[in-house]
């Protein structure tokens, strides 16, 4: 190994989701007296929040960006393809790289790494994936997986001495039995469960998003971030209705309502949930809607219901007769 030498404190920037490995992987160089720095990114997908509460546990000083104008870019056409669902692990690690690297070289840091386990997931966390993502991003050598590291060619970062390869761990595949008393011994109490924060895993939100993607045609980033919430029908290409099912989502859709966009329903009299309608509609659409709203109330089929209709700040009452239970199932998204 050839030493680098250096009377400075090495520092390594690294990406962090917030979960255990995460957490481990920068405990485990700071064992080794390296300055440590998490960045994690944000999109309508995946949020920064558990890398936030890693940061807030750990100390370890947390940097957030938001990537979504980049990402959509990416996800038109990712060169590794999807997973199972609508998600392009492979190329997201690689931009989540390509960018941490950018910011690497500007802000000074040593290398990069982060908390992948080899193994654990079948199509991102295998050799070629991980080999990929090094020559991809434009940063090969510059990458290390301190979990991993001694099942893994020796990088430019272990060559150069910055990091102690002997201390690195040699984790593989899917048991987090080490990882569990890992936590133990650095004292982590709180970590959230393995399963993953992105919404592209998720079958309903992937079906949602091909939906906005490939039939509305948008990316706009109000709309991806509205395929959070509520039920979706999709009307016709260029029209879509989100009915709330409960107080927060009916919270969370208003706070994407757009007065002078969208029209915002709800029944006149009974309790039931905020309904927004988005996109290019006509009067159709509009009583489409309004029958829909109904039907989410407890208005009885065949019963005439009064829907507050609100468009362009102004309110008008449309009756229409509640439909029978199912009547707009072939629309839902």
């Amino acid at each position: 190994m050839n030493q680098k030498k250096t009377t400075r404190q090495i520092k390594a920037l690294g990406l962090c989701s917030g979960g255990l490995d995460s957490i481990l992987s920068a405990l485990v160089l700071r064992k080794q007296g390296i300055d440590v720095t998490w960045i994690s990114f944000e999109t309508p997908f995946f949020s920064s929040e558990s890398a936030q509460q890693a940061s807030d546990q750990t100390g370890i000083n947390l940097i957030i960006q938001d990537i979504t104008e980049a990402y959509m870019k990416m996800m038109k056409a990712p060169k590794g393809g999807f997973g199972k669902n609508m998600n392009p692990c492979i190329d997201c690690h690689t931009m989540m790289f390509a960018t941490a690297g950018t910011r690497m070289k500007k802000e000074g840091f040593d290398f990069l790494f982060s908390g992948e386990v080899l193994g654990q997931r079948p199509k991102s966390q295998t050799k070629n994936a991980m080999r990929y993502v090094e020559k991809n991003s434009g940063f090969d050598g510059d990458i290390l997986r301190p979990l991993s590291a001694r099942c893994l060619p020796e990088t430019r970062v272990e060559q150069q001495g910055l990091v102690d390869r002997e201390r690195l761990m040699d984790i593989t595949g899917r048991s987090r039995k080490i990882q569990m008393q890992m936590a133990k011994e650095f004292g982590i109490k709180e970590y959230p469960a393995p399963a993953g924060g992105c919404l592209l895993t998720d079958k309903i939100f992937s079906n949602r998003l091909r939906d906005l993607l490939y039939v509305q045609k948008t990316d706009e980033t109000r709309l991806l971030q509205l395929l959070k919430f509520g039920r979706h029908f999709r009307l016709d290409e260029g029209c879509k209705l989100i009915v709330g099912r409960s107080k927060n989502d009916n919270e969370q859709i208003l706070s994407f309502y757009d007065k002078t966009r969208d029209i915002r329903l709800r029944h006149a009299e009974m309790a039931g949930p905020d309904v927004v309608l988005l996109g290019n509609f006509s009067d159709a659409h509009i009583r489409t809607a309004a029958k829909i709203t109904a039907s989410y109330t407890k208005s009885k089929p065949g019963e005439t219901a009064g829907i507050k209709i609100n468009k362009n700040g102004k309110e008008t009452l449309l009756q229409v007769r509640t439909p029978l239970p199912g009547a707009f199932e072939k629309l839902m998204i």
